[in-house]
């Protein structure tokens, strides 16, 4: 938006570092702070990062390669490299994803493997195989006992983790009325609950299956170009996607979790003779600003906020609760293809085609508390009140003819 342009905000609504900047709203009041804490050098373009679920660590994927970082001191404790791979042209790693206990990582890459990484032996323990075209996206359930994969073949996979021979669930996009020709799946979301999986498609819809079933059983419609990301809300009840339309959309979805038969509706395609029916998932809040494709978005741990990366190198922060930009973070010197925050709080990651990483704090800016001492004197008969804050230390003399104010 305009009115984040640095050129034209005051002094005290930007924050500028030797390679990066924050430019805050100055129509809204700032209640958001940011800044850069690591810059991590990479060999290629960073296609994604992602966070571990207590945010000690940071994975990063690139060409051949996954990297993971510790997000205290900026240090790489981690190298992973399938050395049997074939040699020749490239192999990106599209997508990264720590198992909840945080022993294992999973990578999906260019040659439609999905690679199950034990970290403390940085050795491959299992391959998941079967998806006909490169792999986009990876997500785990909270209970780390699914992993879910999208793909450019028009599928999300749903694998089990404790039976690596059980064949995945398979989530195929075959809608007559698809909006053009190619719908791979780009990303893939699975709900807190465990209960559904989101997936976003290069044909502008984002649709939701029933894990337990892998019935459809929404498609939202209203992207006018291809879906890039979606995510979940950490309540379930929201969903936000992104979209090459420069746009980012929130989805009510509270209705699933009423509808307890929502699935056998969507599977028959109308009334499932049930008392309840199903409650659409309407579009709530449109999120413009960006001046290019959104490639990435997440929404903080506890629910305040929606982060996005573009195409047109900036990220931005927006309200969950009303879509207005509160700050643009600035400093990539290509695409920002990735983002993610941290599952405790506090931290943003990027990943970029400048062949870099980025580690920020993002915190909360609060009024100074405010403490109250009251400290008698019986010779005096009166009290005084220490009000003690970060702008101005007062003392206020409280007597019979009312309060008077003394500056020190």
């Amino acid at each position: 938006p305009d009115e984040l342009d640095i050129h034209n905000v005051p002094p005290e609504y930007k924050r500028e570092g030797t390679d990066w900047c924050a430019v805050f709203n100055p129509k809204v009041k700032r209640v958001l702070d940011v800044q850069l804490v690591h810059n991590l050098v990479h060999e290629s373009v960073v296609c994604c990062v992602r966070f571990s679920s207590d945010g000690k660590y940071l994975a990063t994927g690139c060409n051949r390669t996954a990297q993971i970082y510790d997000t205290k001191t900026g240090a790489k404790t981690c190298v992973l490299t399938d050395e049997t791979a074939g040699k020749a042209g490239d192999l990106y790693i599209r997508s990264v994803c720590f198992s909840p206990d945080g022993k294992l990582l999973a990578t999906g890459a260019e040659d439609k493997q999905i690679r199950i990484w034990d970290i403390s032996k940085k050795r491959i323990v299992r391959v998941f195989d079967g998806h006909q075209q490169e792999i986009y996206s990876l997500d785990f359930s909270l209970d780390g006992r699914l992993i879910v994969s999208g793909s450019g073949d028009k599928t999300a996979r749903i694998w089990d983790m404790a039976n690596a021979d059980a064949p995945p669930k398979v989530l195929t996009i075959n809608d007559p009325d698809s909006l053009n020709g190619d719908a791979g799946v780009t990303s893939v979301a699975i709900s807190p609950n465990g209960q559904f999986v989101a997936a976003g498609s290069l044909d502008t819809v984002v649709r939701i299956w029933d894990v337990a079933t892998g019935h459809l059983v929404e498609r939202l419609r209203g992207h006018r170009d291809s879906v890039y990301s979606v995510a979940f809300t950490p309540d379930g009840e929201g969903l936000v996607s992104g979209s090459l339309d420069k746009t980012l959309k929130y989805w009510d979805v509270s209705g699933l979790l009423l509808s307890g038969n929502a699935n056998a509706v969507a599977a028959t395609g109308g009334s499932s003779g049930s008392s309840r029916e199903k409650i659409p998932s309407p579009c709530t809040m449109n999120f413009t600003g960006h001046k290019d494709y959104v490639l990435s978005v997440a929404v903080s741990h506890d629910g305040q906020w929606v982060v996005s990366g573009s195409k047109d190198r900036g990220v931005q922060f927006w309200d969950a609760r009303s879509a207005v930009v509160q700050c643009m973070l600035q400093g990539h010197k290509n695409s920002v293809i990735s983002i993610d925050l941290s599952p405790t709080g506090g931290l943003l990651a990027t990943g970029s085609g400048d062949w870099q990483a980025r580690i920020c704090k993002c915190f909360s800016i609060r009024r100074a508390p405010v403490f109250l001492i009251r400290v008698a004197f019986r010779e005096l008969r009166s009290s005084i009140i220490a009000r003690v804050s970060t702008l101005e230390i007062s003392f206020m003399k409280s007597t019979n003819r009312g309060v008077e104010k003394e500056n020190m």
